[in-house]
């Protein structure tokens, strides 16, 4: 065991107010980074963010869920802290998931929950799918756990990302990477995310900022803005859907991708997955809020979450055989 554990660091901070430590997962070409949060031996939880953002995405949250739950939230690769994928290589669901197996499986957690924003829901929807035994409970925030893509528009979109890959690597040998004031970076990713509070895009470019001569750069690998290659189509995500498990609380926000998802062959996507998780008894609700609710609003989800989490996983006893500490 203790060989198995060896690479996971736990970097304690003392300038932070909470009880909050740094992960650190070792993975084939780098690091995978984190925080966390709880007791030693709380249930497991792990919390995934949304595209571009980092763990740093709930912040605001997790002090407001069950004192009794151990919180890990991972920089996804390319995001955040963690190091960014090889040269040459697409950024794609399958292998965000699979960063998700490498870290479920430093930790030696064999039963857990997730929760997961915006594309971190798919992330979770999808790990959930796929490893149904290891999840017990999932919340999607403003998320439908799955991405259909219209079988007729898979070859366009998956020449496009091909070519924005090929473009990019040429663009990247002749230009260097633009560096700004603090800023102006503020004012740059408030004007990529109107939804976002001014306090929330402080909260995000603590770890989305390195420090470099002459001010700062992003942190993130730029490679994540190219178009998803890998695609699903909507009878493989109700396919994927019909194999999870757990508990599924989606938590949509008005403002949230109900507006951005709003056309007509969009809707019929998302409305078919909601409907599917509602025949399944599954649990969906919608609140006041813009997609990034649960961190500029945090409030607003938190007893929901706080409920689910209590209903569905502290309250039920525990098997003996699933019994474990987190491994950190």
């Amino acid at each position: 065991m203790m060989q198995a554990l060896k690479g996971v660091r736990h970097l304690h901070s003392s300038t932070m107010k909470q009880a909050v430590s740094e992960l650190s997962v070792p993975v084939p070409w780098g690091e995978i980074r984190g925080k966390v949060w709880g007791p030693d031996h709380g249930r497991p939880v792990l919390c995934v963010h949304g595209w571009a953002d980092n763990c740093g995405t709930f912040n605001t949250l997790i002090p407001l869920l069950p004192k009794e739950c151990r919180y890990v939230a991972v920089d996804l690769a390319g995001h955040g802290l963690s190091s960014h994928r090889p040269p040459g290589i697409f950024y794609s669901f399958p292998s965000y998931v699979m960063d998700v197996r490498r870290v479920i499986d430093a930790l030696q957690w064999n039963k857990f929950s997730i929760i997961g924003h915006s594309m971190g829901g798919n992330v979770a929807g999808l790990f959930s799918a796929l490893y149904p035994e290891m999840v017990d409970a999932v919340v999607l925030l403003d998320s439908y756990g799955f991405l259909p893509t219209d079988l007729k528009e898979v070859p366009k979109v998956m020449r496009q990302g091909f070519d924005e890959l090929l473009q990019f690597e040429k663009k990247t040998e002749e230009k260097k990477t633009r560096v700004y004031t603090y800023e102006n970076a503020v004012e740059r990713l408030l004007a990529a995310n109107p939804t976002l509070s001014e306090q929330s895009v402080h909260i995000l470019l603590e770890r989305g900022l390195v420090q470099v001569e002459g001010g700062v750069v992003f942190s993130r690998d730029f490679r994540i803005n190219l178009k998803n290659v890998v695609r699903i189509s909507l009878e493989q995500s109700l396919e994927m859907q019909a194999r999870i498990k757990a508990s599924v609380l989606v938590i949509l926000a008005e403002d949230g991708f109900e507006k951005i998802f709003a056309e007509a062959d969009q809707k019929k996507f998302t409305s078919a997955l909601l409907q599917a998780y509602r025949d399944r008894n599954h649990t969906v609700v919608t609140v006041a809020g813009d997609h990034h609710v649960h961190l500029n609003n945090p409030e607003a989800v938190a007893r929901l979450v706080s409920d689910f989490l209590q209903t569905k996983v502290l309250s039920q006893s525990a098997d003996p055989t699933d019994e474990q500490t987190s491994k950190l």
